[in-house]
């Protein structure tokens, strides 16, 4: 099939396809023309694409999870994929914690803000 029916059934853009295709985690054939052909199986692989990014990892980290995919055999693979998953949420793990601390900071700032704002409000209505 053509980046456009690929693209339609997976609901993924064609300049999404083409980025996948250029950090090595979708192949496709050439016509002589020039025009890409991707096979039924890609279909299903553009998905799970999809799924890893929808996980928050990026390309290359895609790029080391889906061997295990292509070699579901291959016990090495299937570990060095499952560490790199644990170190993903790890990192989103220390992201959650930031964003926690972040809040917090933002939390201290509102509720001075609010203190102010009341000592206004009752500045104003005693004049």
């Amino acid at each position: 099939m053509r980046i456009g029916e690929l693209s339609q059934r997976t609901g993924v853009s064609p300049r999404s396809l083409r980025y996948y295709e250029k950090q090595g985690l979708l192949t496709s054939s050439r016509s002589e023309a020039g025009q890409r052909h991707y096979a039924e199986a890609e279909v299903q692989r553009v998905a799970l694409i999809r799924q890893l990014f929808d996980a928050g990892m990026s390309s290359q980290v895609i790029a080391t999870v889906l061997p295990c995919v292509d070699l579901p055999g291959d016990l090495g693979v299937a570990e060095e994929t499952f560490t790199a998953m644990l170190r993903q949420r790890e990192r989103i793990e220390a992201d959650i914690a930031h964003l926690i601390e972040t809040r917090d900071a933002l939390d201290l700032l509102i509720s001075a803000n609010s203190r102010h704002r009341a000592k206004l409000s009752t500045a104003a209505e005693s004049a």
